[in-house]
C-alpha cells in the first residue's frame, strides 16, 4: 500500500507530461489512437490495446531512491541475472536518478559504459552528482526525445527498460529508434510489473502482461529470447535484435 501511495504522490507532482523544454510534441501516427473514455492513471492515449500510463516527474525522483526498493524488487538479483560483462555498452532507458545504472556500470568495467538516458534534465542532474559521489566515470548521460533515446547507431550490446516503456509516448518510434541503436544479437530487457498477478499492488495501467509485451515486440526485428519470473513482483523479459 505504501507503493500504491507514492506512485499517487508521483502522478499528482507529474500531471502534466513532460518533455525536454526544447521539444515540441511530435504529431500522433496511425500506430495509436485516443479515447475519451479511460483510466484515469492514463492519458487515454491507446497503443496496440494498451492505455499509455502517466510518466513520473522528477519531483517525485526520491521514491525512486527510497529505502525499501531492494528489499521490494530485488535489484541486485536482476543485475546478477542480466550477467552485464566487461567490455558491454548499456544503455539504461529512463534512468532517472542511475539506481539501476550505478550498479551496472561497475560490471562492465574494463572497456565497458552506460548510456543512461532520459527525457528529464533534472533526472539526469541528479544522477550525475550520484555518480560524481560515487566515482563512476564510465557512464555517459544523454537527454533523449518522447521518440528518439539518441543512442549511437548499432552501438549498444543491452537496452534496459526498467518500469518504463508502460509511459512511453511513443513505443513504437522509441522501440525503433532503440533497434537501430542495438547491434546484431543485442538485446532489450523489459522490466515489468506483471498484469498477470492481481495481487501485485500497482495500478492496472502501470502493469504490463508478458502477452502485450511479445505482441507489441512483434511488430519489431527482434526475437523473444526468455522471461524471468525470478523477482518479487516482476517479470523480465528478453529479446534480441535479429541478425541481418
Amino acid at each position: 500500500m505504501q507503493r500504491l501511495l507514492w506512485i499517487g504522490i508521483s502522478f499528482a507532482l507529474a500531471a502534466a507530461r513532460v518533455f525536454p523544454a526544447d521539444a515540441t510534441r511530435p504529431a500522433t501516427t496511425n500506430h495509436y489512437e485516443t479515447r475519451a473514455i479511460h483510466d484515469p492513471n492514463g492519458i487515454g492515449k491507446f497503443y496496440q490495446g494498451r492505455e499509455i500510463a502517466h510518466v513520473m516527474g522528477h519531483l517525485a525522483a526520491s521514491w525512486l531512491e527510497r529505502d525499501n526498493r531492494e528489499e521490494e524488487e530485488k535489484t541486485q538479483l536482476l543485475i546478477d541475472a542480466l550477467k552485464f560483462k566487461p567490455g558491454e555498452v548499456v544503455a539504461d532507458i529512463g534512468v532517472g536518478t542511475g539506481y539501476h545504472t550505478r550498479r551496472i556500470a561497475p560490471k562492465t568495467l574494463p572497456g565497458g559504459k552506460v548510456y543512461a538516458v532520459d527525457i528529464q534534465q533534472e533526472m539526469l542532474d541528479l544522477l550525475t552528482n550520484h555518480l560524481a559521489r560515487l566515482g563512476i566515470t564510465n557512464v555517459v548521460p544523454a537527454l533523449g526525445t518522447v521518440t528518439d533515446p539518441k543512442l549511437p547507431s548499432g552501438a549498444v550490446d543491452t537496452i534496459l527498460r526498467v518500469d518504463v516503456y508502460h509511459e512511453f509516448d511513443f513505443p513504437f518510434e522509441m522501440t525503433e529508434a532503440m533497434c537501430r541503436a542495438l547491434k546484431p544479437g543485442g538485446r532489450i530487457v523489459f522490466v515489468e510489473f506483471r498484469a498477470e498477478d492481481e495481487s501485485v499492488p500497482i495500478k492496472r495501467v502501470h502493469k504490463m502482461s508478458e502477452a502485450q509485451v511479445q505482441k507489441e515486440m512483434a511488430l519489431h526485428p527482434l526475437v523473444w529470447k526468455e522471461t524471468l519470473t525470478i523477482l518479487p513482483w516482476q517479470h523480465i523479459i528478453v529479446f534480441t535484435k535479429k541478425a541481418r
